[in-house]
């Protein structure tokens, strides 16, 4: 089994709700930010990497299997019901292939060092079995509660008001194998790995802004401008 990822799961599998007219037509990660596509913006951070990439879909999955099509991006269409996070990955762990993987939201953009590459140098398979991406909550534009997690000087997380999960992670995959359900998110798997220990995190040190809603849209496009926001 291999210790350094080299895959990628895309997490865009939404409702379509959230971002109102916007998505009426168009599933989210197709809504334009700065003139392009979200999951295209995702998708860039993948490429300096060479990451045989999977990304999930569920609402209107034609569009975005079309835009795809020339990409050499793997698609799986959940339906009819939306498997979350940690059902979704262990969905694609056959595309996937053996050993760690990146996680990714399709609804977040960065500005700053590649995410990918950071979580890369960071890695440690003898003693993670998951490494979180985290934003301190002043970089962390859109976010409105207190935060998720508090960084030991170990790196290691727990749960509490502190940094933000940025939706970027390396987790092995063949953690979600451990749970019941068909339907359940990695918070699930998260639970575990609080409890032996393995559970890591790091911080970002650029800006992430949360596009899930309209208003996102602006805030995201100010901050790849360097504008304020």
């Amino acid at each position: 089994m291999r210790n350094t990822p080299n895959a990628l799961m895309i997490f865009a599998a939404g409702f379509g709700t959230r971002m109102g007219a916007l998505t009426a037509h168009q599933p989210k990660p197709m809504v334009k930010v700065a003139g392009k596509p979200l999951i295209d913006h995702t998708l860039a951070l993948a490429a300096p990497l060479g990451l045989k990439t999977v990304v999930n879909l569920h609402y209107l999955p034609h569009i975005l299997e079309q835009h795809l099509a020339d990409s050499g991006v793997t698609t799986l269409t959940e339906a009819p019901d939306i498997l979350e996070t940690g059902g979704g990955l262990r969905n694609a762990q056959t595309q996937l292939g053996s050993g760690p993987a990146f996680t990714l939201n399709s609804d977040a953009l960065w500005r700053g060092p590649n995410p990918l590459s950071a979580l890369q140098a960071a890695w440690d398979s003898d003693k993670m079995d998951a490494l979180l991406l985290l934003i301190p909550r002043e970089n962390a534009l859109g976010h409105k509660g207190m935060g998720d997690f508090i960084l030991s000087k170990t790196g290691q997380i727990t749960r509490g008001a502190g940094l933000v999960y940025s939706g970027a992670q390396i987790i092995k995959p063949e953690l979600t194998e451990e749970i019941n359900e068909r339907a359940f998110s990695l918070n699930l798997v998260w639970d575990k790995l609080l409890a032996s220990g393995r559970l890591f995190g790091l911080p970002y040190s650029g800006q992430w802004c949360d596009v899930g809603s309209p208003e996102g849209i602006t805030r995201a496009e100010r901050m790849l401008n360097d504008t304020p926001v």
